[in-house]
């Protein structure tokens, strides 16, 4: 990419701008952080405002050998970055690019391995804790968490069932040998142990949870309901999917001769953001879990943990997969929860866009994947299914009218609606049947009253109308 468009973008994982030259040490830090991190460049001669101010040219090469000096004296183990300058709209800016370490963790000389270390998260340098650094010592030895052995337990004590019938219905045996071909179970010193994965996949670390709540209106304030889901991995995601399904609006559209019952989000695309979630989050950290929010114009999946450091964002749009866990990944992959590899963020994105609906935003925020789906409030209709037919509408009215056929086409179009969503305001019935608030009021004032098929909820701007069901 080139260099000015990066600036314009602005600082991030992998871009730190500067004015002027920072001290000694916050170079060193910054260097230290791309190392440990995904790489990076620090750029010498832009402002806050991502303007070109530059660098003096007298005095470039003597900055060039003061920025070598720092990072020589001050980094362990040794870095050699890339040190040059390029000329940005006559002016002159000095870029320092550090490429991804193989010799993890890097650290500060004075300050040691301990208190030293520092990695990227977002546009920032953050002292690495013990996990990070173990991660970092991991990745040197390029090995996953889900990989190591886990010591709390022997695979003798543990109940595999969950895992097993997963296999069988899939027409798949598990024996001690495949396990150890799967990499769920290593043997040390004649004992066999789990690893890492086989305890996720089991749910046998208390973080390996999803929370989940449906709050009321567009933000957290008031919520409707929540819950928490624990136990193995797959009922993990089958509640969880279930959760949001049972929080989103179902309707109905007509194919041909056959009615066809949809949600207003497509099922694939909520199925792969968390399919996603639960093969790339960060399990090594146990203060942390997935949350899924289900809002009134959003779903909401947020997973511990950034992208893996060899990998942006623009690779994962072009379908590049990298996966933290992979032993995870691999077990998705062998029960089909998991489709080709690096399709999943695609499959969410088309998805979407067949229903009409606007692409789901996908981000790294921080050290944090958040994954968001709009919701659509009308059911979609493709172009390969025809329309509601008016025969098909009174089928489905003689459900709550007996007369259906003397009711006048208002109070259709408001049942109707109704049948599709759970309630409906005014002012939705008003844009609905295309008539003001008056002559509104008195169809809802005459289905209540007269026809005795909607009862009203609520006070002031929250009344909303829904059905009277027969009972």
């Amino acid at each position: 990419m080139n260099l000015a468009k990066e600036i314009q973008k602005g600082e991030g994982k992998i871009l730190e701008l500067k004015e002027k030259l920072p001290k000694n040490t916050n170079i060193a830090k910054t260097v230290i952080a791309f190392s440990n991190t995904g790489g990076g460049k620090l750029i010498i001669g832009v402002n806050d405002k991502r303007e070109i101010v530059g660098i003096d040219d007298i005095a470039l090469f003597e900055i060039q050998d003061k920025i070598t000096s720092i990072i020589s004296d001050q980094c362990s183990p040794n870095i050699i970055p890339e040190i040059y300058s390029v000329n940005i709209e006559s002016k002159l800016v000095l870029v320092i690019e550090v490429v991804r370490g193989n010799l993890k963790p890097y650290f500060l000389k004075n300050q040691g391995k301990a208190k030293g270390t520092y990695i990227r998260i977002g546009a920032t340098n953050r002292l690495a804790d013990l996990e990070n650094i173990n991660e970092l010592e991991r990745q040197k030895r390029h090995i996953g968490f889900d990989e190591e052995i886990c010591y709390e337990t022997t695979f003798e004590n543990l109940d595999c069932s969950p895992l097993l019938d997963r296999f069988k219905k899939n027409g798949k045996t598990l024996t001690t040998e495949k396990l150890e071909n799967l990499k769920l179970v290593k043997t040390e010193n004649s004992i066999l142990y789990p690893t890492n994965a086989l305890m996720i996949l089991l749910g046998k670390f208390s973080h390996c949870a999803v929370k989940c709540a449906r709050f009321k209106g567009t933000t957290m304030d008031i919520f409707i309901d929540k819950k928490e889901y624990t136990g193995d991995i797959f009922s993990i995601l089958e509640n969880t999917q279930h959760f949001i399904l049972n929080h989103i609006n179902l309707g109905a559209i007509i194919n041909g001769l056959y009615r066809k019952e949809v949600y207003e989000i497509p099922e694939v695309a909520i199925r792969e953001a968390l399919v996603n979630a639960l093969i790339h989050r960060d399990y090594v950290n146990g203060g942390r879990d997935i949350k899924v929010g289900v809002y009134d114009d959003v779903v909401n999946i947020v997973s511990p943990g950034s992208l893996p450091n060899n990998i942006t964002m623009e690779d994962i749009f072009n379908g590049r997969s990298e996966s933290r866990n992979r032993v995870l990944a691999n077990i998705f992959k062998e029960l089909g929860l998991l489709e080709q590899w690096g399709s999943g963020i695609n499959r969410i994105i088309n998805s979407s866009k067949e229903y009409g609906l606007p692409i789901p935003k996908i981000e790294e925020k921080n050290d944090f994947m958040d994954i968001e789906i709009v919701r659509k409030k009308e059911i979609p209709i493709n172009q390969s299914t025809e329309k509601r037919s008016i025969t098909t509408d009174y089928e489905r009215l003689r459900t709550i009218a007996n007369d259906y056929e003397q009711l006048i086409p208002e109070k259709q179009s408001i049942l109707l609606y109704l049948l599709d969503h759970k309630s409906i305001s005014k002012k939705e019935a008003a844009s609905l049947i295309k008539s003001k608030n008056t002559k509104t009021y008195e169809v809802l004032k005459e289905l209540m009253e007269t026809d005795k098929l909607v009862d009203k909820q609520g006070q002031g701007r929250a009344t909303h109308y829904i059905l009277k069901r027969k009972k």
